[in-house]
């Protein structure tokens, strides 16, 4: 029968420790096996935004590996493209967690890669995932401005160099994200659900949802982020074609989900989605996550302040853009437009000032 366990709460490290403690998922295991934590540190924010996995959690796990002997244990993560990884182990408690019990931190941003083929798929790996013995991974469950969410499957994009993160946009996220969950495998995952951003990947509208979860299967585990993240697990393409590849079964009638502390209550709080519809002014064509993810904060934003509804022209982003004739852009991909703002990712706070000059003339 398909098992998630659950802890609800607000004290990570105690939750993560019982988890473990309740299931104890190495059992039997070598202790000399190579360990790799993989969490999500898409940017430099601090893990009460929303946007990063709480350090505390990673720190549970690392007590308890030690405490049961585990001691070849190392944090591997590289962050989106625009940020740097070592800033964000510094900025999201990382660097400390290292120092405090002997755990080296992994910037993949500096590693070679390797190559590995599904269904006739090139895809570049970075060569440390395949060093290690057992892979823990540690995302967290939370919104996506162009998937919807992100959580187990595609918290595994941070295990690829930046370019193929940049080429996973061009053949649209969804797939790539399926087939290289078949290449790699997670052997453990733990989810964080303590105080997520339910709409946007970067953080900044934390949600209390005071949960944290453990299970074996990426496809189970999305499909009740989708489901608590107020989607449909078939309103997640990824996890419908993750399901398809046999990497894992989906949310049904069998699956038990355990809570630790209260074993017969089941809670099933879920966020209800914003509507966006200030979004329909952008035309995207293959945008990066962090750009893509900038431009709409900006416009969340600038849709408080009533000015989104001034535009005429459409706001293109995106790769595809390259070259392009247009009149309106976002990105140094949009350089041959008749009007940009240059950035890699231009930064939120600059796409704001940007539009709103756009605007003014505009009216």
């Amino acid at each position: 029968m398909d098992k998630l366990y659950i802890a609800t709460g607000q004290d990570p490290l105690r939750m993560t420790l019982d988890l473990l403690n309740n299931v104890h998922p190495l059992k039997g295991k070598d202790k000399d096996i190579k360990i790799g934590i993989k969490p999500n540190l898409v940017c430099a924010s601090p893990a009460s935004q929303g946007a990063t996995t709480h350090p505390e959690i990673v720190e549970g796990i690392i007590i308890y590996l030690q405490q049961n002997g585990f001691k070849n244990i190392r944090i591997i993560e590289g962050a989106w493209v625009g940020d740097n990884t070592k800033r964000a182990f510094k900025v999201c408690g990382y660097e400390d967690l290292s120092k405090r019990y002997n755990v080296p931190l992994v910037d993949l941003k500096d590693d070679s890669w390797v190559t590995r083929s599904y269904k006739g798929l090139d895809l570049k790996v970075c060569k440390t995932v395949f060093d290690i013995d057992y892979l823990i991974n540690v995302p967290l469950i939370k919104g996506h401005c162009q998937t919807g969410i992100t959580c187990a499957l595609k918290n595994l994009k941070g295990l690829i160099p930046d370019s193929e993160k940049r080429r996973f946009h061009t053949m649209g996220l969804h797939k790539p994200i399926a087939w290289l969950n078949a290449v790699i495998k997670q052997d453990l995952i733990i989810a964080d659900g303590i105080c997520p951003d339910p709409y946007f990947e970067e953080g900044g509208r934390p949600a209390n949802l005071n949960r944290i979860l453990l299970g074996f299967d990426p496809v189970l585990m999305d499909c009740y982020a989708a489901h608590i993240l107020g989607y449909k697990p078939e309103d997640i393409k990824y996890i419908k074609l993750a399901q398809d590849e046999g990497i894992g079964r989906p949310l049904s009638d069998n699956t038990r989900i355990i809570n630790i502390y209260e074993p017969d209550h089941q809670d099933d709080t879920r966020i209800i989605q914003k509507d966006k519809k200030y979004l329909k002014i952008v035309d995207e064509a293959d945008a990066c996550s962090a750009c893509y993810s900038n431009l709409a904060s900006a416009l969340e934003q600038l849709n408080s302040m009533g000015i989104t509804e001034k535009f005429a022209d459409q706001i293109c982003i995106g790769q595809a853009y390259r070259g392009y004739k247009g009149v309106l852009g976002i990105g140094n991909c949009t350089s041959s437009f008749k009007i940009y703002l240059p950035g890699c990712p231009p930064k939120t706070e600059d796409i704001i000032k940007f539009l709103k000059e756009q605007s003014n003339d505009q009216t």
